[in-house]
């Protein structure tokens, strides 16, 4: 391209004239894509090991999505939740046989699925005599609306206050902590099983299993936040099913569309009842044409076993990382599952994250020190390859200048 907003820094200085600022956008304008690799705007090509933020799990452009996007545009895009819906009602009914939990509501975000399983827990809760109380854990993220951040630390909160009443914080992987703070006044407990924004920190099993128990004996529901770890990036379809623990609720977003705007909330049939015409609802979730997206892109993932493909190529690359622990001191440690993975660096990793820009792979700075990297499930072995040679080039240069 050629013309006056055909480059980078062009678009970067419009972007910063009229849109709100808040993101500290790196000054990279990106036009099209394929697989697991993008191109920007003055045609430089880049691996995309992000996959906008766990989102594209298909990678860019699959065929499946497009021609679903294209099929469904040309019929019905959008009709309202007064009406049944033919794509909505297979995704509801697919979501339900796959995922063992008894009803689902389409919401157009992460953040929206939150606060309406929030909602959900404490009708539910209210129902049987109990207070309204979240607790969630400490680096959590699930989302920036104002229930959302009330679940986080004080940097997501400051400026923003007075905070939502009723969320309470503990540390993670620790039952001993919710056991204390648990009482009539709880609702329900949230987590993530694999905590991303935090610095992809894994629940145990054992962590899991016991606080299933818990909310068993107390009458607290149990909510898994897996808008990240779930549809199929953690190894299985769901991380829950990597635990064998299954949640009163479960929120979903990210992969489930594979780059189209759309989440949802899954929940246990005990849950659903409390719920009454009118006690939710959204004017955009689950049209027609999210959820015929969101449906081609689940019968994908499952006809191309592309969850038992994030495990095995998971593993691959988690081996190849920690090999780097013996190259570069630097590292400190390698976690995660599937195609979910962090590196903890001894140094904040947004100068590597630039690095490996440069150097043409795209990956994220999370939690400070960490590397995190979340590619489309459909990234090939080659292409990791080249990913880990990056980051070790990346580290040996910012080595070099320190």
């Amino acid at each position: 391209m050629t013309s006056e907003t055909g480059n980078n820094a062009a678009l970067h200085r419009l972007d910063k004239q009229y849109h709100l600022q808040t993101y500290n956008r790196i000054p990279i304008a990106f036009s099209h894509g394929k697989g697991a690799r993008v191109w920007d705007v003055e045609g430089r090509e880049y691996i995309d090991a992000l996959a906008g933020i766990a989102v594209n799990s298909l990678g860019h452009c699959h065929p499946a999505i497009v021609d679903a996007i294209t099929a469904q545009a040309g019929r019905l895009m959008h009709i309202s939740n007064y009406f049944v819906s033919e794509p909505q009602v297979q995704l509801a009914q697919l979501l339900v046989e796959i995922s063992g939990l008894d009803r689902v509501f389409f919401a157009n975000s992460g953040t929206e699925s939150i606060e309406g399983a929030f909602k959900i827990a404490r009708k539910s809760a209210h129902a049987r005599g109990r207070g309204g109380g979240i607790i969630s854990m400490e680096r959590s993220f699930h989302g920036r609306t104002l229930a959302a951040i009330a679940t986080g630390g004080e940097r997501m909160q400051r400026g923003f206050g007075p905070m939502p009443a009723g969320f309470t914080r503990v540390p993670f992987n620790d039952i001993t902590a919710i056991e204390a703070a648990i009482s009539d006044d709880t609702a329900a407990v949230v987590l993530e099983p694999v905590q991303g924004e935090g610095g992809i920190h894994v629940a145990t099993a054992e962590y899991l299993h016991a606080l299933r128990a818990l909310c068993d004996r107390t009458g607290v529901l149990l909510i898994f936040d897996e808008i990240q770890c779930g549809i199929a990036r953690s190894g299985k379809m769901f991380a829950k099913d990597i635990f064998g623990v299954l949640p009163d609720i479960m929120t979903l977003a990210k992969g489930l569309g594979g780059g189209i705007p759309i989440g949802a909330i899954l929940c246990r049939e005990h849950v659903a009842e409390a719920m009454e015409y009118g006690d939710h609802g959204t004017t955009f979730g689950g049209n027609p044409l999210a959820t015929a997206t969101a449906l081609a892109t689940m019968r994908t993932l499952i006809e191309e076993n592309l969850a038992e493909a994030a495990e095995r190529k998971g593993a691959w690359l988690r081996t190849e990382l920690e090999k780097l622990k013996t190259k570069h001191s630097s590292v400190k440690e390698v976690r995660g599952l599937g195609l979910m993975l962090g590196v903890e660096f001894s140094f904040a990793t947004k100068p590597l994250m630039l690095a490996m820009l440069e150097r043409g792979v795209i990956a994220n700075a999370t939690a400070d020190n960490v590397l995190r990297i979340v590619p489309p499930l459909i990234i090939s072995e080659e292409e990791m390859r080249t990913v880990v040679d990056v980051i070790s080039a990346s580290v040996s240069s910012l080595e070099e200048q320190a």
